[in-house]
């Protein structure tokens, strides 16, 4: 799983400067309350004028007029100009940095709460760390009265966000409470629920709009025991399904689609329809090169042109017994016709990038291109659709 927040260096100090990073929200405006400006981070575009008091810091676009007394002043570097109003960032001044944690403008918000993990998936984007990092939910909680109601979806992801245990409990009651009408998407490979008890008290939070998302890669338990490389990962996968399903919490299955899983492909699906037609959504996705997937890429990289037959038999299987099914992480050149219906644009914004090829491609607005770490390692059937 990728870090998932967007840090640049380079903020150029123009008064006194905090001693601790601190968390704001970006704004524009000048008329708001005393109070809340005390939360927010001033962006001015074009500055001129002295800048008005008040505000927890002040980004700038360009050098412009410092007021006395002022602290917390920053030129912002050009690669941090796609900032605006609404999002929330946090500012370490001792490194001169600036990480970008929610973007209003972005349909892909996602917080990671912990880089640990019981699981060493041979394909891991962001390989687990031992480590205490409590303070990733520390400030997921600070954050989250900053972010805006209308958020339509928010992801949390780590490492594995069920070690948290009665934490994960509190940051969904959390989450419920400052954004009921935002929807909540936590990927985890579902071993902690093997434990009934945490299962139910997720449940109890009655979050109105959550959905786990739970990898599983074979019918058969030594496959993806493999896969994720633990022992008897497969029976705690399973249980903790069953004990998400019989307490009414949504639950997507997932698998990543490489050398290691894609001959399987037809069974799974036959496995799923027979034993889990009770989950609420099928992911079947291609891999991102990053982290331990890079590492391991003479064991995993197959051309997702060869395994189209596989996937093709999976989705069908998947759609005639009725489950909601998707194909993600693929463009929609190297999949036959028959399976764009189920093709989605998957990649976060911020890693999202198309092939040189795919700018004079005719379906390029559907299609939902590469990872930007992808594009080293490509598919021979990439090829721009003509009108």
């Amino acid at each position: 799983m990728p870090a998932l927040e967007l840090t640049a260096a380079g903020l150029k100090p123009l008064s006194a400067c905090s001693s601790e990073p601190f968390i704001g929200r970006v704004q524009e405006r000048l008329d708001d309350a005393p109070a809340v400006r005390e939360r927010e981070i001033l962006l001015v575009r074009n500055p001129g004028e002295p800048l008005p008091p008040g505000f927890r810091g002040y980004l700038l676009l360009s050098e412009g007029v410092v007021s006395p007394g002022l602290e917390d002043v920053y030129v912002l570097p050009p690669s941090l100009h796609y900032l605006a109003a609404g999002d929330v960032v946090r500012i370490h001044p001792e490194r001169g940095a600036l990480a970008t944690l929610y973007r209003r403008a972005s349909a892909s918000n996602t917080f990671l709460v912990t880089e640990r993990c019981d699981n060493n998936c041979l394909m891991c984007s962001q390989p687990p760390r031992k480590q205490d990092d409590s303070w990733l939910v520390d400030e997921l909680m600070e954050a989250l009265p900053l972010i805006s109601p209308e958020t339509r979806e928010i992801g949390i992801t780590g490492g594995e966000p069920s070690l948290l245990k009665g934490r994960l409990v509190e940051l969904l009651e959390r989450m419920k409470h400052q954004l009921p009408r935002t929807s909540v998407h936590i990927l985890t490979n579902g071993r902690g629920f093997a434990n009934a008890e945490l299962a139910r008290a997720v449940a109890q939070v009655r979050h109105p709009d959550l959905m786990l998302g739970i990898p599983l890669y074979s019918d058969l338990p030594e496959e993806h025991d493999y896969v994720v490389q633990a022992l008897g990962a497969y029976d705690e996968t399973l249980r903790g399904i069953l004990h998400l399903k019989r307490a009414r919490v949504k639950v997507e299955l997932r698998c990543v689609v490489h050398a290691q899983t894609y001959s399987r492909l037809p069974q799974l699906a036959e496995f799923i329809t027979r034993n889990l037609l009770f989950v609420d959504h099928v992911a079947l996705m291609g891999l991102e090169l990053m982290g331990f997937a890079r590492a391991n890429l003479g064991l995993l990289w197959v051309d997702p042109l060869d395994y189209q037959s596989q996937l093709t038999a999976a989705v069908r299987t998947l759609s005639r017994a009725g489950l909601d099914t998707s194909i993600y992480n693929h463009p929609l050149c190297i999949l036959p016709t028959e399976l764009h219906p189920f093709a989605r644009k998957s990649i976060s914004d911020w890693k999202n990038l198309y092939a040189e090829d795919c700018e004079r491609c005719a379906r390029k607005e559907d299609c939902g291109g590469f990872f930007a770490s992808g594009l080293a390692k490509r598919s021979r059937g990439i090829q721009p659709f003509r009108e």
